[in-house]
C-alpha cells in the first residue's frame, strides 16, 4: 500500500513538473477527412490542424498558416477562406476565428494571434463557398507550414484526401425555426424536375409521435438551386387533438412514368402523445387506434399538391399492428404498375418488408406478403426479367457483424404474392442496420448507353458512416469493390436517396455529417473512373 502510494505521489509530482516547465511543441499534424464541401454553410471545414504541446509556463503562440488552396475554379466557388479554433474539440462547430477570413489565391498566408493550452490544440481551414458556386467542381487545400511564437513548423501529414466535392446544405438543423429534417426522398419527373421530400421535425429529433410534417423541396436545373420549401403533408389538428398528436412522416416519393403525376407516401399517426408510433400503433382500421398510410399527388410537376388520400383499409391488414412505406422512393414498372416499397407489423408484432402496388393509376391499391421476418425499410427495383428486388433493412445486423452482415435481398415474379432469396442477401451489401437507396437506370458510359444498379447507403457494420455509392452491371448480381465512391466518412444519421438526373448524372440527397440533407450531383464517370 505504502509503495503504491509512493509510486502515485512520483507520478504526480513528474506531471507537476512537465506542467511547470516552458511550453514546447510536441507535434503538429494535418489530416483531412472525405466529406463534402456545402454551399449553405457559413463555414465548411476542409482541413484539420493538430497541435500538441507540453508545459503551462510562458504559452506559444500561433500567428500564421501558410497554405495553399486549390479547385477547379476557386475564383467562382470560394467566397472566403478562414480558420478557426475549437482546443481539444475535434469537430468545427463555431469555434474562435483565427485571424481574419481572406478571399482566395493559391497561395495564402492568414495570420492571427491564438495562445496555444497544454495538449490538444485544434484548428481548422475552412471554406465558405459563393452563392452560386458550381456544385460540379471540387476543391482542396494543403498547409505548408505554420509559425509558432517565432518559429515555423512544417506539419506531418496524417492523411490528405485527392478532392472535395462541392454540394448543397439543402436542409440543416434550424433552418426555418425547424429542429430537425430527416428521411429523405427524391425523385426525377418526366419533365427532368428534381422532387425531394423530407420529415419536417419541428420540435426534435424523435421519430412519430411528434409534431411532424413531410416537406418538399424542388428543383428545375439538375439540382442546382432549388425553390423555397413547401409543405405538402399536414395532418393539422385531426379530431381535436394538437398538432404534436398528427405527425405524419417517413415519406417515399415515386413518379407515373406514363402520366407524370407524383404520388408521395407517408404514415400519419394520431393520437399516443409522448410515445413511439412504432410501439404504440395498434390492431385495427381507425386513426384512433392505428397508423395511417396516406398519400398526396400532383399532376403539375409539382407545383401543386392534393389533399390527403387514405387507402389504410385498401392494403391493411386489421390484425397487424402496423403499416407504413419504405422511406425513400417506388418505382413504375414497364408494364405502367406504380410500386412502393413497404412494411408491416404482424398480429404477432413481427416486421415484414413487402411491396404496394396498383395498376390503375392509383385509383386502387394491393399488398404483398412479407418477404422476410425482422424487416423493415426496404427499396424496390425491377429487374431484366421483369421480376422485382426487394432490399432490405434486416434488423438482425444490429447485433450481427460477421461476414453474414448485409442487406436482404429477396425476388418476386408475381407482386408480392411469394418470394425467393436472393444469392447476394446478408453477405454483398453490409449496414450498420440502416435504411438505403436502389436504383436501376441507362446511363451513358464510356460511350454507350448501360443499365445499371446503384446503391447507397452508410458503408459500415458498425457506424452510420462512410456513406458510399456503389455500382452493380449485372443486375444487382455482383458489387465490385472497385466502383464504390465514397461521400462522406463522417458519422451522419445515415438515409439516402438517389435519382438519375440524366445520362451522364445521378443525383444524391442524404444524411451527413455536413448538414440535415446533403445534396450532390455525381458523374457515373466518377464512380466507375475516379479522379
Amino acid at each position: 500500500m505504502k509503495l503504491t502510494k509512493l509510486v502515485i505521489l512520483l507520478l504526480l509530482s513528474h506531471v507537476n513538473y512537465l506542467s511547470a516547465q516552458e511550453m514546447k511543441v510536441e507535434s503538429i499534424s494535418v489530416q483531412q477527412f472525405q466529406i463534402p464541401v456545402l454551399k449553405g454553410k457559413a463555414n465548411s471545414p476542409v482541413m484539420q490542424i493538430r497541435i500538441v504541446t507540453s508545459g503551462k509556463r510562458k504559452p506559444l503562440i500561433l500567428r500564421e498558416v501558410l497554405m495553399q488552396v486549390s479547385g477547379t475554379d476557386i475564383q467562382n466557388d470560394i467566397q472566403e477562406v478562414g480558420v478557426f479554433y475549437t482546443e481539444n474539440d475535434p469537430q468545427l462547430q463555431g469555434g474562435i476565428r483565427f485571424g481574419i477570413p481572406e478571399t482566395p489565391t493559391k497561395l495564402m498566408a492568414i495570420s492571427g494571434h491564438q495562445k496555444l493550452v497544454e495538449g490538444e490544440n485544434i484548428f481548422w481551414v475552412s471554406y465558405k463557398l459563393k452563392q452560386n458556386a458550381n456544385i460540379s467542381n471540387h476543391v482542396n487545400a494543403v498547409c505548408f507550414s505554420v509559425t509558432i511564437s517565432d518559429k515555423k513548423y512544417e506539419p506531418k501529414i496524417i492523411k490528405k484526401v485527392k478532392y472535395l466535392a462541392l454540394g448543397i446544405a439543402l436542409r440543416s438543423h434550424m433552418d426555418e425555426g425547424v429542429d430537425t429534417y430527416r428521411i429523405p426522398g427524391l425523385e426525377t419527373t418526366n419533365k427532368g424536375t428534381l422532387i425531394a421530400v423530407y420529415d419536417v421535425r419541428k420540435n426534435s429529433s424523435v421519430d412519430l409521435q411528434e409534431d411532424i410534417d413531410v416537406g418538399m423541396s424542388r428543383s428545375t436545373d439538375g439540382g442546382k438551386t432549388w425553390e423555397p420549401m413547401k409543405i405538402i403533408m399536414d395532418m393539422g389538428e385531426y379530431g381535436g387533438k394538437p398538432n404534436i398528436e398528427n405527425g405524419i412522416g417517413d415519406p417515399s416519393v415515386l413518379v407515373d412514368r406514363e402520366t407524370n403525376t407524383i404520388w408521395v407516401a407517408g404514415v400519419w399517426a394520431h393520437g399516443h402523445a409522448g410515445e413511439r408510433n412504432w410501439n404504440a400503433s395498434q390492431q385495427g382500421l381507425k386513426p384512433e387506434v392505428t397508423s395511417q398510410f396516406i398519400l398526396v399527388k400532383s399532376e403539375d410537376d409539382g407545383l401543386t399538391w392534393s389533399d390527403p388520400i387514405n387507402i389504410t383499409s385498401q392494403i391493411k391488414d386489421p390484425k397487424w399492428h402496423l403499416l407504413l412505406q419504405g422511406p425513400g422512393k417506388g418505382i413504375t414498372m414497364k408494364n405502367g404498375t406504380l410500386v412502393f416499397p413497404a412494411q408491416f407489423k404482424d398480429k404477432k408484432e413481427v416486421p415484414h418488408s413487402t411491396i404496394i402496388w396498383s395498376k390503375n393509376r392509383g385509383k386502387n391499391w394491393k399488398i404483398g406478403t412479407g418477404a422476410k421476418t425482422n424487416t423493415t425499410e426496404a427499396q424496390v427495383i425491377e429487374l431484366n426479367d421483369g421480376s422485382l428486388m426487394l432490399n432490405m433493412r434486416d434488423d438482425r445486423n444490429r447485433s450481427n457483424k460477421s461476414e453474414t452482415n448485409g442487406r436482404s435481398v429477396f425476388i418476386t415474379n408475381d407482386l408480392g404474392r411469394t418470394w425467393v432469396e436472393h444469392p447476394t442477401s446478408n453477405g454483398a451489401l453490409h449496414e450498420p442496420n440502416c435504411m438505403a437507396s436502389l436504383i436501376k437506370e441507362t446511363f451513358e458510359i464510356d460511350g454507350e448507353l448501360r443499365d445499371v444498379v446503384l446503391f447507397s447507403n452508410p458503408d459500415s457494420k458498425q457506424r452510420r458512416e462512410r456513406m458510399t455509392i456503389k455500382i452493380s452491371f449485372d443486375d444487382g448480381k455482383t458489387w465490385p469493390p472497385e466502383y464504390n465512391l465514397l461521400l462522406d466518412e463522417l458519422d451522419g444519421r445515415g438515409y439516402s436517396c438517389l435519382t438519375k438526373i440524366d445520362n451522364t448524372h445521378i443525383g444524391i440527397l442524404y444524411e451527413g455529417s455536413q448538414a440535415d440533407l446533403t445534396y450532390q450531383v455525381v458523374p457515373i464517370a466518377e464512380i466507375i473512373h475516379p479522379k
